[in-house]
């Protein structure tokens, strides 16, 4: 652990040695920089395989064209064109877009079946090509890069509860993703600026934050995460940009703007919303996955992500985490093995026993580090406790780690044991062959309002809201014959 911590330092003395003044592409103005290009591009294409292995790329060769097509052609009349830019669909629910400095671009889907034009679209892609191209990332980096040493040194060195987790590791690659409102509101500009010189009517960009803040309320379709959350959102936001799109089209007038609102619902006709059941979901604090076909049970009152590699559990404190994955292993006894390597584990005792009926051996182990501050080196006694089940089931060996500081280890143990030992094969048909939502266009056959149109296409009461905000609408939204909305259904 030490020796990690010493090598951050000498990282941080040769960036230090070679920093620059490097010019803003977008200002024309000289900024310190601690990151070149050559730098940035690296960083890039560094965390791209750890965020497609912790998302997935959604399965849909013409979602992924598109995509492709626009951000190219707004990167190609941006500040930055000759970058390595690519732009990708991660297959995740959660409301998001994201850009990782060297032009790596994602989209997860659940903002994509959110948008309501490509003109939207557009504009939300125009502000995260504009982080790149302003490089927020290099510049987030150098006024805070002092700032994080004590953070990212004690994250070496003395283990935090999330050091297990696949998001630990994003939150360290990607902790330049949080970006200030002055970033922001540059950002904003640029997206009017980009989507605008591409022939998008930018004001449907302001619309979209309109989406965003109605699901901030609502408090649904998934937090954004805060490790990858670009996105704060001022009162005064949708006006800016509504005035920023005003003064780019006069620049423009001969122009022509775009909404392609149709052609935009058209093409996301049958992308998954919400949860994809083939990746688990959970459902009255049981966790199901279908294609494993396995379940086990959520704490109550615990917040939760799912995720391709690993699912995550936090207590509401977050002073307890549980993970529940893979482990790396052909039998208990090396999947133990591994495991103690890998998280640098002394491991206090250890056992053999049934859980429902399979192998399972439980290990408690704790791991204490010693933290270098000041340059003296001092013991820090900040030991996590943790308790691991590794259960043997169709072929794979399956962890669940319960995690939280040695203090206060036993008002947690309980709920971890629970917790493993409620791992179980999945039998009921229904979860088995459960279907994901996807979203479904349909036209309009009449005037009505958009509540009598998801009355006459079967959609809950209920779910109204949700699906208005879905729309971009409101219930007595007065709607022409031939209007496309979307619907949901399995």
């Amino acid at each position: 652990m030490i020796n990690l911590t010493l090598r951050f330092f000498c990282c941080l003395i040769v960036m230090l040695t070679f920093t620059t003044c490097a010019k803003n592409p977008v200002t024309g103005r000289r900024m310190l920089s601690f990151m070149s290009t050559k730098q940035e591009i690296s960083l890039g294409k560094e965390a791209d395989p750890s965020i497609q292995g912790s998302f997935g790329v959604y399965d849909d060769a013409k979602l992924q064209k598109f995509l492709s097509d626009k951000g190219l052609a707004m990167a190609k009349i941006s500040h930055r064109p000759n970058l390595p830019w690519q732009f990708k669909v991660v297959d995740s629910p959660v409301v998001n877009a994201f850009a990782v400095p060297g032009g790596f671009v994602y989209f997860t889907r659940g903002i994509m079946a959110h948008f309501n034009s490509e003109a939207q679209l557009a504009g939300v892609l125009g502000h995260e090509i504009g982080h790149v191209t302003a490089r927020h990332g290099a510049r987030q980096q150098t006024g805070q890069i002092l700032g994080q040493i004590g953070l990212i040194a004690g994250l070496i060195a003395v283990p935090e509860l999330v050091q297990f987790a696949d998001i630990a590791n994003q939150g360290m690659g990607l902790v330049f993703l949080k970006f200030g409102r002055n970033h922001e509101t540059e950002s904003d500009k640029l997206g009017v600026s980009y989507s605008t010189k591409i022939g998008y009517d930018a004001h449907h960009m302001a619309d979209f934050f309109r989406t965003l803040k109605r699901l901030g309320d609502k408090g649904g379709a998934g937090d954004i995460p805060t490790f990858l959350s670009t996105h704060p959102n001022p009162v005064d936001r949708e006006k800016n940009v509504d005035a920023l799109a005003a003064s780019y089209q006069t620049k423009m007038k001969t122009r022509k703007f775009e909404e392609r609102r149709d052609e935009y619902l058209q093409m996301i006709d049958g992308i998954v919303y919400g949860e994809d059941p083939k990746q688990g979901f959970v459902e009255n604090q049981m966790f199901y996955h279908p294609e494993l076909k396995f379940q086990f049970p959520v704490p109550k009152g615990w917040k939760y992500e799912n995720s391709p590699t690993q699912f995550q559990m936090a207590s509401a404190d977050g002073k307890a985490v549980m993970l529940m994955t893979l482990a790396t292993g052909k039998t208990l006894d090396e999947a133990a093995q591994n495991t103690t390597k890998q998280y640098s584990l002394r491991v206090a005792n250890s056992r053999r026993t049934k859980n429902n009926g399979m192998n399972c051996l439980v290990m408690e182990s704790e791991q204490v580090a010693q933290q270098q501050q000041g340059g003296q080196q001092q013991q820090a006694q900040n030991a996590v406790k943790v308790l691991t089940h590794l259960i043997e089931y169709g072929g794979l060996i399956y962890a669940f780690h319960g995690l939280t500081y040695a203090n206060i280890y036993n008002q947690h143990a309980r709920t971890f044991e629970t917790t493993a030992q409620g791992f179980n094969m999945l039998t009921d048909p229904e979860k088995l062959g459960r279907k994901p939502e996807r979203i479904r266009i349909q036209r309009l056959t009449r005037d009505m309002s958009f509540g009598e149109a998801m009355t006459q296409y079967n959609m809950p009461s209920t779910r109204l809201e949700e699906l208005a905000i879905l729309n971009g609408m409101e219930s007595k939204t007065p709607l022409k014959s031939g209007t496309l909305v979307k619907t949901v259904a399995r």
